[in-house]
């Protein structure tokens, strides 16, 4: 099983090592698509030296930040001043993750709703999910949901029997590296989609349904966890290893004052894979620290090693 984190590498960052360089929408109207371009570049040249650091220290499963390529919503990545340098790059970073069995996903943001009922929205989330494809596809990553591109369902509206069959017939419209990358995770909220809902999803479309044990806590669908993680992992295509989502109570380990869906910063609880297979990500506040410390807890590392 591969353990992983999302996005931000806090002991890389404390040397200045990040993939999320941004602006404000001011800047990037004043300086242009030359420094996005810039910002772009810099963010994954990080991006190989997170990617090294991570095969380094066996941490062999790593969600990619969506802000890599700052604004790209407002353009084409190709249009880039520095698209050869990037290109070139992502092959590198690419061919390094394949060697070393290094799992590679996204997660866009939530503004990305495949259930709208505005078709505005709809195409900016068409050509978001489209542009997250074409990164994958610069990392010559599989286009399969090895290399996953998750999101949510998105808003119920008050309907969720008609958001989901919205979902349904916009996910059949994607690109093909899109489509045949994506998975639809289970939310923390009663009035949005428990693995129950998602299940019918699967049905009618065999989108992968990704299990995140702490959302399940709050909209069970009537599942005990065991019957929606075995419902969940089963929607998985056979040869891929599917992949969960796991964190702690913000609230019940760390600070009582939190809102009860608040993610720790930590991991208290030993994740039960019920004796399955698959590939964990920990949404935990201290990122790569948090997953070296339950392997080490875990005795699945030696607290000795050195951690790069």
């Amino acid at each position: 099983m591969r353990y992983g984190y999302a996005c931000i590498n806090l002991t890389l960052g404390e040397e200045k090592i990040k993939v999320n360089r941004s602006m404000i929408k001011r800047f990037f109207v004043e300086k242009g698509l030359s420094y996005a371009s810039e910002l772009a570049l810099a963010n994954i040249t990080d991006l190989e030296k997170v990617i090294d650091w991570n095969i380094q220290n066996k941490l062999l499963f790593y969600r990619m930040s969506s802000d890599m390529i700052p604004w790209m919503s407002e353009y084409e990545i190709t249009d880039l001043p520095d698209y050869e340098k990037i290109k070139t790059i992502c092959k590198r970073c690419g061919e390094k993750a394949a060697a070393a069995g290094l799992r590679l996903t996204y997660h866009p943001g939530p503004f990305n709703v495949l259930a709208t009922n505005t078709e505005t929205v709809l195409t900016k989330t068409i050509k978001e999910l489209r542009q997250h494809a074409e990164i994958m596809d610069l990392l010559n990553l599989p286009a399969t949901p090895f290399a996953k591109i998750n999101i949510h369902v998105g808003g119920a509206f008050g309907d969720k029997v008609s958001a989901l069959a919205r979902f349904a017939e916009s996910y059949l419209g994607l690109p093909d590296n899109v489509r045949n990358r994506l998975t639809v995770e289970n939310d923390d909220k009663a009035n949005m989609f428990s693995v129950n809902d998602l299940l019918w999803l699967h049905e009618q479309t065999k989108i992968p349904v990704v299990f995140d044990y702490f959302h399940h806590e709050f909209n069970t669908g009537g599942l005990s966890e065991h019957e929606a993680f075995c419902a969940a992992t089963g929607t998985w295509p056979t040869g891929i290893t599917p992949v969960v989502h796991f964190s702690s109570s913000r609230k019940k380990n760390e600070d009582p004052t939190s809102p009860p869906t608040a993610h720790a910063d930590y991991i208290f609880n030993e994740v039960n894979t019920y004796g399955h297979d698959v590939d964990i990500m920990f949404e935990a506040k201290a990122k790569e620290a948090a997953v070296v410390q339950y392997l080490e807890i875990l005795g699945f590392i030696n607290s000795n090693d050195n951690v790069q």
